[in-house]
């Protein structure tokens, strides 16, 4: 297996795909940003149209902007499934003309998107800073298993017990009140 390069090497690296990523961005007819959950589009348009000049689809797994008659703006398949009934496009005037807005709500709501459509330039998504989530942005199982880890966490810090050790010396402590009988003067937790 090959080494990887070292730490100025691989840097340098990141700095050329970035480079060139940007550069594939920036040709689009488009600018998108995404979060964890949705994704928005705008799309630049000449300031003298009107919705009823526009041919747009939010379909689950396709999208297409165009202006009739003409080439499509974005046109293919969508990197992954989105909510049609939570998706939206609305038309905006901007200091440049107008734009067309698009908000797509993705229906894996834990993945980035590579790109928008498919035959658009990919982006790499090991390289994303995601945003600082809220507890109360997670499902139930998820949260509950946050806030024990958090819990945990801060517990060992202070030099407590987490809470799978506090479970076992509850467990030990009603077993020998069962059966006093018995000694335990050498039980160990492990």
């Amino acid at each position: 297996m090959p080494d990887s390069p070292p730490p100025e090497e691989r840097e340098k690296l990141d700095k050329e795909n970035k480079a060139k990523e940007a550069a594939e961005q920036a040709q689009l007819p488009y600018k998108w940003t995404q979060s964890i959950k949705d994704l928005d589009i705008t799309v630049p348009i000449p300031g003298n149209l009107k919705g009823r000049d526009l041919d747009v689809v939010l379909a689950k797994t396709k999208l297409k902007v165009a202006i009739k008659g003409q080439t499509p703006l974005i046109d293919g398949d969508l990197a992954k499934a989105i909510h049609t009934d939570e998706s939206t496009w609305t038309l905006e005037s901007v200091s440049s003309g107008k734009e067309v807005s698009i908000h797509l709500d993705k229906i894996n709501q834990m993945e980035w998107w590579p790109h928008v459509v498919t035959n658009a330039p990919k982006i790499d998504t090991s390289k994303i800073t995601p945003e600082n989530s809220k507890l109360s942005d997670l499902d139930g199982e998820t949260r509950s298993m946050v806030e024990k880890m958090m819990f945990d966490q801060r517990q060992k810090e202070m030099g407590k017990p987490t809470s799978d050790e506090s479970k076992k010396q509850d467990m030990l402590n009603q077993f020998m009140k069962q059966h006093p009988e018995m000694d335990f003067s050498q039980a160990k937790m492990g």
